[in-house]
């Protein structure tokens, strides 16, 4: 009988998975409920990230809990660049590639001397197989051989387009950039350079876009200032320069590199807000009452001079009053750190009280020797100052988007929106057996649940299966609000030397202010607006994009530093918590951040039922459970750098060979749930929290790159 044909076409991006099957992810989709089931027989030789359009199958409309579609066509490829290992078969060199999700082998088509087999390498695709022929590409780049930490972070920076090198055209524009500020740079700008400024960052950094300042008014009132490098002072719109931002869209940091948005004669030259100099600024002074709420608020063109480079470790001794010695050298600006520490305590306060979400969550950082070898990873602490800058640094992203909603300017917003229903359903599952439970998953009563948990064992599970449960912000030019900081209006406006939002946003500042300082002009609506307008969207969707990329680049390469430290760890035994649970086997992170997997074979002798929504696993016979939070004392059996991937099994029950690990671990593919986030999701250096890929392929191959930002 023939199958009955349906006229409704979806279209959407394919994910692929290691076992054959899909799923559609509709564009007008909400959340997982709205996803589609293809079958193997119906994927329509869609690849993962592929653009598709597909038809709902009316006679098999369910299938692995959700609806069934089939591909009907591909309109848009995302892999045009594969990143593997050589291989061969019969006299022929083929390519398995690095991700689990994409059909392999791949022939290599062409030239391809002096390739060797066990090599990592990239291709370019030329062809995406069909039933009688296989996929092929054309050799593009060698990156060494596979197996090693070097090689394998070359495949990833290349697969995600992030060049650790600029083009020419690009270098040549930094090295015309001025050495210092020119003196007409300065007309119509406020001066700040008698005031007491200064900059708080590790002590590692080299790139200071923010500085901050706190007076009194007449009134006693708090006079917050943040003032924020002028970037887009020295980057024009469509230069070079420019251009090269928005491709990168965000800097890119990871063990002791960082591959910058901007090189380095703006990043840490005439953009860093170094001391003693002048720097071009755009200053956000906000007006607070005595409970931190804002009463008033200034915004403006003005160059600076900082008092003081001025370190997390330092301030944090200072605020403690640890080192008379620190206290005698920094007496002049003292006391105005003490009124910021007092300041921040409230506006923390103040966010608490709306709403705002505060995770418990850590974030491990790799220390590396003289030859970039890792030889230690510490868990990185949020001190009081680290709080503080965190704080204002908000409290002026809030103020500016609220500045330019106001007056229905064109920006782009940093939105974070509620959980999907079946975000909240699966969450109030997990929480289930902890006794937590909430009728509905708004910001109030997931910050009770947190609180409720404070200095309980169970505090860090919680908060990382709330964690989960959030949606991923993004950058937009609708303002649809921050869930997370239960903010109405938010931006990115604080990192522009480093994130290309905040770019954005400063260049719109930039024509708001010269608008504005013509009384003729205020309320109006003018003829840059609707160009702006559009850039801003296609910057929202580009940097929404290259944030993810970023993301997923770092920690696989943090993933792959993680592995060669383990590798002189192998064989001892620690202890550590379930971080995951999968059918295959279950994650372990110790407190260094480090995670590894214990394979379902290498778990006592049974037969075990895997519950998602749970997170168990459950032995049939034995009744023994598994569970994510569940502490175990783990032995490292194995560690691979080339592929970041770390083999435990529990301690005293050493099974006789250790199992190979399954295809959906190699490398491409994660447990659900971050390794580690940031505090609310936001941070001043970047948000770590897929989209399609740039269109270019990287231009040279990976390089050193420089030190990472503290």
């Amino acid at each position: 009988m023939a199958k009955k044909k349906t006229e409704e076409i979806i279209t959407g991006v394919f994910q692929g998975t290691s076992r054959g099957f899909g799923f559609l992810v509709p564009e007008d989709g909400k959340s997982r409920e709205d996803d589609y089931f293809i079958p193997p027989r119906a994927t329509g030789g869609a690849w993962d990230g592929d653009k598709v359009q597909a038809s709902p199958d009316p006679e098999i409309p369910w299938e692995e809990g959700r609806r069934t579609a089939t591909v009907v066509r591909v309109t848009e490829r995302a892999n045009r660049f594969v990143t593997g290992t050589v291989e061969k078969l019969g006299r022929e060199l083929w390519m398995r590639p690095d991700s689990d999700k994409l059909p392999g082998p791949i022939k290599i088509s062409g030239k391809a001397k002096g390739v060797r087999i066990g090599e990592k390498i990239a291709v370019e695709m030329l062809g995406y197989g069909t039933a009688k022929t296989p996929p092929m590409g054309a050799l593009r780049e060698t990156f060494g051989p596979a197996g090693n930490r070097e090689s394998s972070t070359a495949a990833i920076l290349y697969h995600y387009e992030i060049d650790p090198e600029f083009p020419p055209a690009v270098l040549d524009a930094a090295a015309r950039a001025p050495r210092e500020v020119e003196k007409d740079a300065l007309t119509g700008r406020t001066d700040l350079r008698n005031r007491i400024i200064i900059t708080i960052d590790g002590a590692s950094s080299k790139d200071l876009d923010d500085a901050v300042s706190l007076e009194r008014d007449e009134q006693g009132r708090w006079v917050l200032g943040v003032h924020i490098a002028d970037v887009s002072h020295y980057v024009q719109e469509k230069s070079p320069l420019d251009l090269e931002a928005w491709e990168r869209g965000t800097s890119v940091y990871f063990a002791d590199r960082v591959i910058p948005m901007l090189p380095v004669e703006l990043s840490n030259g005439i953009c860093s807000l170094n001391p003693g100099v002048d720097r071009l600024t755009i200053s956000c002074f906000m007006t607070l009452a005595a409970d931190g709420r804002e009463e008033d608020h200034t915004i403006c063109k003005s160059v600076i001079r900082s008092t003081e480079r001025m370190t997390y470790e330092d301030c944090n001794k200072l605020l403690a009053g640890e080192d008379p010695d620190l206290e005698k050298r920094y007496n002049n600006i003292l006391p105005m750190l003490r009124d910021m520490a007092v300041l921040a305590r409230v506006l923390e306060k103040r966010r608490k009280l709306r709403g705002s979400l505060d995770l418990e969550t850590s974030e491990s950082y790799i220390i590396c020797d003289e030859h970039g070898k890792p030889v230690d990873i510490k868990v990185r602490k949020q001190g009081e100052s680290e709080a503080l800058i965190e704080s204002f640094m908000l409290a002026a992203n809030e103020c500016v988007a609220r500045h330019l909603f106001d007056r229905h300017k064109p920006a782009v917003y940093r939105v974070h929106e509620k959980p999907s229903q079946d975000k909240a359903e699966g969450l109030k599952t997990m929480l289930a057996p902890f006794g937590y439970t909430f009728q509905e998953a708004d910001s109030f009563a997931l910050q009770k649940i947190l609180e409720d948990t404070k200095g309980k064992p169970e505090a860090p599970i919680i908060s990382t299966m709330v964690l989960r449960s959030l949606m991923k912000a993004r950058y937009d030019v609708q303002n649809l609000g921050h869930f997370g900081l239960a903010a109405k209006y938010y931006c990115h406006f604080t990192s522009p030397i480093r994130r290309y939002p905040d770019l954005m946003v400063h260049r719109v500042l930039t024509q708001v202010l010269a608008d504005e300082a013509n009384p003729a002009n205020v309320g109006k609506t003018m003829p840059w607006e609707k160009r702006m307008a559009s850039v801003a969207a296609r910057a929202a969707d580009q940097s929404s994009q290259r944030e993810v990329a970023a993301q997923n680049a770092e920690r696989e390469i943090e993933k792959l530093y993680m592995a060669e430290y383990m590798l002189a760890h192998v064989g001892e035994t620690m202890v550590g918590t379930v971080s995951g649970v999968t059918k295959f086997g279950l994650f372990v992170m110790l407190p260094s951040g480090v995670e590894g997997l214990i394979s379902a074979e290498a778990l006592p002798r049974d037969h075990y039922h895997h519950d998602d929504q749970r997170m168990t696993l459950r032995g049939e016979h034995t009744g023994r459970v598994f569970s994510f939070g569940m502490p175990l004392t783990v032995v490292c059996a194995a560690a691979d750098p080339g592929s970041g991937q770390i083999t435990f099994h529990l301690s005293g029950e050493e099974p006789e060979a250790v199992p190979e690990r399954p295809e959906t671990l190699r490398q491409g593919h994660r447990h659900p749930g971050p390794r580690s986030a940031r505090r609310n999701g936001e941070h001043r250096s970047n948000e770590r929290k897929n989209g399609e890929r740039r269109s270019r392929p990287p231009r040279h191959k990976p390089g050193k790159g420089g030190k990472r930002r503290g």
